[in-house]
C-alpha cells in the first residue's frame, strides 16, 4: 500500500499546490499493521478511521470529494479495488469513529508524510489491540483473531481494551462471547476485566 498512498500523496499535492490545504488521514486495521510492523500481511485496501481537520480529529463520513477522485485515480492507475480507500470502520452510526476511539489514540500513532499535502497516522498497537478485540468477538472466526494473537497483547492492554470494547457493546450476550474467547484463547487472566 505504500507505493498507493505515495501516488494518492502525489495527485494531492498536485490538486492543492499553493491552496496551503492539507489532507490528514488517521489509518487502523492492515495498513497501519503493516506500515507500523507489527503485524507483516497482505491487505487489499487501506482503511480510514477518522481525519484530521485544524489540529481536531473528525469523522471521515463523508471521506472529500477530492479524496475520493485522488484514489479512483490510483485505483485504475495501480489496478486495485475501488474501495481500497475507504472509510468502513467509521462509516456507521455504529462506526468506530462514531461511538468513540480508545483515550489517547493521538499519543500513540505514527506519522507519515507522503509529499506536502498528504499526512497519515498510522494508530498504534495498543489501538490495533482495541479494534481487533472488538471485530474479533463481534465477527468470531475472522481474520481478526489471527491479527490479535499476533500482537501477542498481555492482560494489562487487554484489560484497557476490554474497557474500550464494552463501551462500544455491554449488551450481555456479547459480554457471553468476549468471555468466552478470551478463556478459549489462552487470555483467561483478562476476563476479570469484564
Amino acid at each position: 500500500m505504500t507505493e498507493a498512498l505515495t501516488l494518492l500523496g502525489q495527485l494531492i499535492n498536485l490538486e492543492l499546490e499553493g491552496s496551503g490545504q492539507r489532507i490528514t488521514l488517521i489509518v487502523c486495521c492492515g495498513a497501519a499493521l503493516m506500515a507500523r510492523k507489527f503485524v507483516l500481511r497482505v491487505t487489499k485496501d487501506v482503511d480510514v478511521l477518522a481525519l484530521v481537520d485544524d489540529g481536531q480529529i473528525v469523522s471521515p463520513a463523508p471521506l472529500p470529494q477530492m479524496l475520493l477522485t485522488a484514489a479512483d485515480k490510483v485505483a485504475a492507475g495501480m489496478n486495485l479495488p475501488s474501495d481500497w480507500l475507504n472509510n468502513g470502520p467509521s462509516s456507521g452510526a455504529g462506526g468506530l469513529f462514531q461511538v468513540g476511539l480508545p483515550e489517547g489514540i493521538e499519543s500513540r500513532w505514527e506519522e507519515q508524510k507522503y509529499g506536502d499535502a498528504l499526512t497519515v497516522f498510522f494508530i498504534g498497537r495498543l489501538d490495533q489491540i482495541c479494534f481487533k478485540l472488538y471485530a474479533e468477538v463481534d465477527q468470531m472466526g475472522s481474520y481478526h483473531g489471527q491479527d490479535l494473537a499476533k500482537l501477542k497483547p498481555n492482560t494489562e492492554e487487554l484489560g484497557f481494551a476490554i474497557d474500550w470494547v464494552k463501551t462500544h457493546d455491554s449488551s450481555a450476550g456479547f459480554l457471553q462471547m468476549l468471555a468466552l474467547y478470551l478463556n478459549e484463547n489462552g487470555y483467561e487472566d483478562a476476563v476479570k476485566y469484564i
